[in-house]
């Protein structure tokens, strides 16, 4: 996808590898991005709008754990963009303290977004289709046993975006469905992040993390702009210390049907 003159929709644009995101579709050429997000970062706002005078640049607010804000979000986006061609679901948080927030922030919203876009962008209804993104974690990919609750709902994530970007999906929308998995990188998600483990008694385990090579926020996002660019329709990607790597996966069950 040339992402040039295109109309974008992200949902967690002022967060780390979000606002990196945010920046790195202005530079492709997208003429509209609008940023979902719980708060506005005015200066941000701004900062965006001021070294990207030839875009359109809006923010409206977004409370992923109720359904409501989300119908209302995209109801609002539409209204002011016309349409879009890209969702990027960014959303994240990692408290494994809050179970329900957890789930319900990286896993449950990202759903009602997608669903919620879906109608917008349907190919089989006047829709433009289009490109989502859904941003997981290597937790996604791999087990990461300290976080035991993150890695269930990004697990969760990159299941969900598999499901969707199967072809009966994507000929009756029109919809490529993405999935990136970011390594470690530096973004206030990581930052202190061993007193987000699963249990209290993991914490002093979870300091490791501080010795870790991370990626930045900026190579990660130039990486998922490749993604959008080249990414095959169900596809998961690793974007790790700078590299995009296309993940295999191995069919491990197939359904038997009873033989006539």
């Amino acid at each position: 996808m040339d992402l040039k003159d295109k109309n974008v929709i992200y949902s967690g644009g002022f967060g780390g590898i979000g606002l990196a995101g945010v920046r790195e579709f202005l530079k492709s050429g997208a003429k509209y991005v609008t940023i979902l997000d719980l708060n506005e970062n005015k200066e941000v706002m701004l900062e965006l709008k001021t070294s990207h005078p030839g875009a359109k640049i809006d923010y409206i607010p977004v409370d992923l754990t109720k359904k409501e804000s989300i119908t209302a979000a995209f109801k609002s986006a539409v209204e002011k963009m016309g349409h879009f061609d890209v969702l990027v679901n960014g959303c994240g948080i990692c408290m494994d303290s809050e179970v329900d927030l957890t789930i319900q922030i990286n896993l449950l919203g990202l759903i009602h977004s997608t669903l919620t876009a879906l109608p917008y962008m349907d190919k089989s209804s006047g829709g433009r289709g289009g490109t989502i993104l859904n941003i997981s974690s290597v937790s996604g990919l791999e087990i990461t046993p300290l976080f035991a609750i993150y890695a269930a709902s990004k697990h969760g994530v990159t299941a969900f975006t598999r499901c969707m970007g199967d072809q009966i999906y994507f000929d009756r929308f029109g919809v490529r469905f993405l999935a990136i998995c970011p390594g470690l990188t530096k973004t206030n998600l990581i930052k202190d992040n061993y007193l987000s483990t699963t249990f209290k008694f993991c914490q002093e385990i979870g300091k490791r993390y501080r010795h870790a090579i991370v990626q930045s926020a900026e190579e990660c996002a130039k990486n998922m702009i490749k993604v959008i660019e080249t990414g095959k329709n169900g596809g998961v990607y690793l974007l790790d210390l700078g590299n995009m790597d296309e993940i295999p996966y191995k069919r491990q069950w197939v359904v038997t049907y009873e033989t006539h």
